[in-house]
């Protein structure tokens, strides 16, 4: 690894996905939630205060993917210590799974959410680690509220393709708030509005994070709720889902070190297609023939299925011995040397069970090296498709994310359980100081996204921008090979498909292939770079 090469070659560039700063940086899937962040390190603040005024803003003006109704998950370093945070949100009490169609209730409508926790999280986060005053955290999120922003082509397309699901929902809530006038998509440009969900956050802003589980938010939830025949009551909310800290796993790849989430997370998965990648020299990476990417397709596969057949019990995995074969460098070496010149049919040649949700991340960095990764959701695109009546914010279905079939799985639905989830937040470092934090949305595809991104910066000495562009590819585990058509060579994927793939084609820089925000102190130079996802509307940007 050179790293007068990846940090050497970094140039900011016009449309705000690449920027340069001395002071910190921030990278996030909208412009004004980047801004956010910025605006509090301007105030002074540091990369939690930054972090927390930007997730709350991306509630506001991406909700598709993320927003107060739904769970986040990060990870930080903050004066030396680095730290897991599981935010994951909570099964109401009254989720038997006995009284919900698995097939329907899971995935859209009041009984498909579980108890928000990313306004814990966030407060959490502030209270524990941050500098600013509360209220001027949710202060760029309750103008932007107010004020409105502009609908980009992205969101017009998602509201388009959600159409007819926000339609179907009884009480047409989601309808309401997020399609004209409760019927068509919003037009590229119209500026939106959302004054319910501004008084909500000014509500909070004002009497503190709890005052979203407590009084008179919990009551209107509630009352929602019961009218609705959803399970989330007051009782749950009261029961606040404070974060849990957990334990960061870690793997070093290269001479880099590379720090994620432990279980309920899928940093793991992460870090074992890491370790596989490691069993073969750099120069195999650099190297654009067939052969690399079979590799990678497999070692992805592999990884994914790892994934599927172990889950974990977050409570449980700490208590691992440290040399389980998950992430022992035999096993991953075990792994690397079952990949064959064809698809391994030895695996499963059928599709197990595939998400296909939205999630956003933000990265951040100041200049007193503390940095963060958060990765926040409400699982599918545009959650449940309803909305908290009066409030302005939509329900999450991470329902979908509870196992229905086995009651001996970790992530069962039941009361009080957490949901399984695919976030991999990262933060690398280079001779132990904090150098990279990055993250993706994609549900199963993180790991892919993250550890492609990964290789090209390490293994081909690219600069996170080009990093950050290059093609990417993605293999289930039944041999199902996403791939960008037409970037890719002809070659490639003719060899690909005559190894045996199921060739599964994508548009070029395909929203289904993840979304990176990164940022980089340069250890060269002592300056920030950032990067902002080429298939998203965000951006990146320094004080």
């Amino acid at each position: 690894m050179k790293l007068e090469k990846i940090e050497g070659r970094f140039a900011p560039t016009a449309d705000g996905k690449c920027a340069v700063s001395d002071k910190g940086m921030v990278s996030t899937a909208f412009p004004e939630a980047t801004e956010a962040g910025v605006e509090m390190l301007r105030r002074g603040g540091n990369a939690i205060d930054a972090a927390c005024a930007a997730a709350f803003a991306l509630g506001v003006c991406e909700p598709q993917a993320s927003g107060i109704g739904g769970q986040s998950i990060a990870i930080l370093h903050f004066k030396g210590k680095t730290i897991a945070i599981d935010g994951s949100s909570r099964v109401p009490s009254l989720a038997h799974i006995d009284r919900m169609d698995k097939k329907t209730h899971r995935f859209q409508g009041y009984k498909a959410t579980t108890v928000p926790s990313t306004p814990a999280v966030l407060g959490y986060l502030h209270f524990r680690y941050g500098k600013l005053n509360w209220s001027g955290i949710l202060e760029p999120a309750i103008r932007i509220a107010r004020e409105g922003y502009l609908i980009t082509e992205l969101q017009h397309n998602l509201q388009k393709k959600e159409q007819d699901k926000f339609l179907i929902a009884d009480s047409l809530s989601g309808a309401k708030y997020f399609l004209k006038e409760g019927k068509e998509p919003y037009a590229v440009g119209d500026r939106f509005v959302q004054n319910d969900l501004s008084g909500l956050l000014e509500h909070i802003g004002r009497y503190g994070v709890k005052a979203f589980y407590t009084g008179q938010i919990a009551k209107q939830i509630d009352e929602d709720m019961r009218f609705n025949e959803g399970f989330l009551r007051a009782e749950d909310l009261a029961l606040v889902p404070w974060p849990v800290e957990r334990k960061p796993i870690r793997r070093s790849y290269r001479k880099v070190k590379i720090f994620t989430c432990p279980p309920p997370g899928a940093g793991r998965t992460l870090l074992l297609v890491m370790q596989m990648l490691k069993n073969l020299p750099s120069k195999f990476f650099r190297n654009p023939g067939p052969k690399k990417f079979h590799f990678l397709a497999e070692a992805i596969r592999k990884g994914l299925l790892n994934h599927k057949e172990r889950p974990f019990d977050p409570n449980i995995y700490p208590q691992l011995p440290h040399d389980n074969k998950i992430l022992s460098l035999d096993f991953a070496r075990n792994l690397s040397t079952s990949i064959r010149d064809g698809i391994d049919p030895t695996l499963p040649l059928t599709e197990l069970y595939t998400l296909s949700n939205d999630t956003t991340h933000l990265s951040v960095m100041d200049s007193d090296d503390n940095a963060i990764g958060i990765t926040q959701s409400i699982e599918l695109v545009y959650g449940s498709k309803t909305a908290a009546k009066g409030l302005g914010f939509l329900y999450n279905n991470y329902m979908s994310s509870l196992d229905v079939k086995d009651p001996s799985h970790p992530y069962y639905l039941r009361p009080n359980a957490v949901p399984w989830s695919s976030v991999a937040p990262l933060i690398a470092f280079h001779k132990d100081k904090p150098w990279l934090v990055a993250g993706s949305p994609g549900s199963e595809r993180i790991f892919s996204t993250l550890s492609q991104f990964l290789s090209h910066i390490i293994d081909s000495n690219l600069p996170i921008s080009e990093a950050m562009i290059k093609p990417r590819l993605h293999c289930t585990t039944g041999g199902t090979l996403s791939l960008e058509e037409g970037r890719f060579d002809p070659d490639v994927v003719e060899y690909l498909t005559n190894v045996g793939y199921k060739m599964d084609p994508r548009e070029p820089y395909s929203f289904y292939l993840g979304a990176v925000h990164a940022v980089l102190k340069a250890q060269t130079t002592g300056q920030f770079q950032g990067v902002a996802e080429i298939r998203r509307d965000g951006t990146a940007a320094g004080p």
